[in-house]
């Protein structure tokens, strides 16, 4: 499995839209289990939500694309980019 850094830019005025579609989104993370490592709402000057991080385990980039082009916010149209790092190489041991 490969780490990808995701991160993804919300239109303007789209919480509404973000909102909306925010349980089916969650439940779609879930999905992945132990290939999620890491997501959330990355928030502007007045902690609204303005777009997201995603830090996601696949085998490859075709696999990650395809599970992002199916993301209930992408189908909804909430982004205005989205922007694919890695992969990565990732430790989560303690740094001292």
């Amino acid at each position: 499995m490969k780490t990808y850094i995701i991160t993804c830019l919300d239109k303007k005025n789209s919480l509404k839209k973000r909102l909306a579609n925010r349980e089916s989104h969650l439940k779609y993370l879930k999905s992945l289990k132990n290939k999620l490592i890491l997501a959330g709402p990355i928030l502007n000057r007045t902690n609204k939500p303005k777009g997201s991080v995603l830090i996601l385990k696949f085998q490859n980039k075709f696999e990650l694309n395809n599970f992002l082009k199916n993301d209930p916010y992408s189908k909804a149209g909430l982004f205005e980019t989205v922007n694919i790092d890695g992969p990565i190489l990732l430790s989560l041991q303690q740094i001292t």
